[in-house]
């Protein structure tokens, strides 16, 4: 089951439950939108790979037991221990390569 991390790894903003503006990699590395496409150029810094929409949890259980009130989101917040500089020369090498290709 996802974390939903509550903040971007990178600029640190808030990124709620409900946020449509988070990105996620397979490992659920949490970005928001504007970190992936302007400094990351979907590229995550840990593991290389591309990042697509994380999914939203209901807020009200359509199902027993499933639901934020029964599975609350993550309140650790995690920053990557990258530089700018470390992330961008990262990026730099895999930015050409597609994410199914990397």
């Amino acid at each position: 089951m996802l974390e939903i991390r509550p903040n971007c790894e990178l600029c640190d903003c808030d990124l709620p439950p409900a946020s449509t503006v988070a990105r996620i990699c397979t490992y659920e590395c949490t970005f928001c939108k504007d970190c992936v496409e302007q400094t990351l150029h979907n590229v995550c810094p840990n593991c290389g790979g591309g990042f697509c929409p994380r999914p939203i949890r209901p807020k009200v259980a359509r199902r027993q037991g499933v639901s934020l009130q029964s599975q609350a989101a993550s309140s650790t917040r995690v920053n990557t221990k990258y530089s700018i500089e470390e992330i961008q020369s990262f990026s730099a090498q895999y930015v050409d390569i597609e994410p199914q290709d990397r």
